[in-house]
């Protein structure tokens, strides 16, 4: 008995075997399965690594892939000198020296004013993506740039989040013109508040630097006469031009509560009245009025007394100031006008001048809220970023009147290239 339990304890004694430092390696080569998973992993690296870098062109098929790259190089340089709201951070690259090109954000990139930006930064050799919902901007500002490899762009509203890739965002976006603004106060106001917000929200994200285009209007009717930026404005909260002139203070305080609190890189521009090619015929602005009404052989219709003043900046001017702006070193606010000033009746008779001496003038009751007097200090600008107007009222008014005449008439009759390129 005792001898078959020893037998039955020998039958199930587990087998000992020695430990060896090669056995692993025994058994996964021992094993077909693992021996297929070495194979395709030592091929996948062959094709994904070795095969791309030789044989795939440098430009078309991996240039999508490009932009993020650098663009994610750029934010390691943000971080490396001093975060992004460091002075010598990136965005900030001298006009006309740029080693290579950026890749830019226009909102409202098919306006009048954003169309003439998106021409100098594409002449520049920026890449640039456009995004406009097309309530004021038209597609015919920017077909001269449809299949531009350097050129995007999107349909979007900025009230809506939009994620991109990019180094510099110009925020035009907004109904500028009384016409439009007051046609949907509340979408206005909107665009103002919610945009800002997404847009900052985008540049804080990408660590690109935002250049908001602020307005004259933050100074309201002003009690201070020519006004610096040091002015607060003489505002009213609810009147019917409120949701921009109080839509563009908030805008304001938002960029610059993103700038001190989150240390993002900002820019703010107040733009003073401007005119030239593409302005809206019918936007209830002065000089679009006066220049449509005039080759119409209509009335020049005056409201008040016609002695309320304005300064008129000419398009290609203002663009000049936006990029010295966006490329220096200074956050702002900038007053970006012309500091040239004219009553609506001098205004009138330019017009007159340049267009039909014989056009008749009608006064019309003013228009609530309209400002007495609006002349810009640029003194600062001056100082900071050696920019002031160098294009004349009776000088750019011709300009516009052929860009008008051709789109009202289709008349080519002395019509001169209404580009600023």
């Amino acid at each position: 008995m005792g001898t078959d339990q020893q037998l039955k304890r020998s039958c199930f004694k587990k087998h000992e075997r020695r430990f060896s430092v090669t056995y692993p390696f025994q058994y996964i080569l021992g094993e077909q399965r693992f021996v297929c998973l070495l194979v395709g992993i030592t091929i996948a690296c062959v094709v994904f690594n070795v095969i791309p870098s030789h044989s795939l062109p440098q430009k078309g098929l991996i240039s999508a892939f490009d932009d993020s790259s650098i663009a994610v190089r750029r934010r390691v340089g943000y971080e490396l000198n001093g975060g992004f709201g460091h002075l010598s951070a990136g965005g900030k690259i001298p006009l006309g020296l740029k080693s290579k090109s950026l890749r830019i954000l226009v909102t409202g990139g098919a306006g009048f004013v954003g169309s003439h930006l998106v021409d100098r930064l594409i002449n520049r050799g920026d890449s640039v993506i456009v995004i406009d919902n097309f309530f004021t901007g038209r597609k015919e500002n920017l077909f001269h740039h449809f299949g531009n490899p350097r050129f995007e762009l999107i349909r979007h509203d900025v009230v809506e989040p939009i994620l991109l890739e990019v180094d510099q965002i110009y925020h035009l976006a907004c109904p500028a013109s009384p016409v439009h603004y007051k046609f949907n106060p509340v979408k206005t106001i909107k665009t103002n508040v919610m945009g800002t917000l997404n847009m900052l929200g985008l540049a804080k994200r990408v660590g690109a630097r935002f250049l908001l285009t602020s307005t004259s209007e933050v100074y309201g009717d002003p009690l201070q006469h020519p006004q610096a930026e040091t002015y607060w404005g003489n505002v009213n909260p609810i009147g019917v031009r409120s949701c921009y002139d109080e839509g563009k203070r908030t805008a304001e305080t938002l960029t610059m509560d993103y700038h001190r609190g989150l240390n993002l890189e900002v820019r703010i521009a107040r733009i003073f009245n401007t005119y030239g090619p593409r302005m809206c015929i019918d936007d209830g602005r002065v000089v679009s009025n006066f220049v449509a009404q005039a080759l119409r052989k209509e009335p020049l219709t005056v409201y008040g007394d016609g002695k309320q003043t304005r300064s008129f900046q000419y398009v290609s001017d203002l663009v000049e100031g936006l990029m010295r702006l966006m490329e220096g070193d200074h956050v702002g606010p900038f007053n970006l006008g012309n500091p040239g000033e004219f009553t609506m009746l001098e205004l009138a008779k330019v017009v007159q001048d340049t267009i039909d001496p014989n056009a008749q003038i009608e006064f019309r009751p003013n228009t609530e809220d309209d400002p007495h007097k609006r002349k810009p200090d640029i003194s600062k600008a001056q100082r900071l970023l050696g920019w002031q107007p160098t294009v004349s009222l009776r000088e750019g008014l011709p300009r516009m009147v052929n860009d008008f005449r051709q789109r009202i008439f289709g008349d080519d009759k002395d019509l001169t290239v209404t580009s600023i390129v």
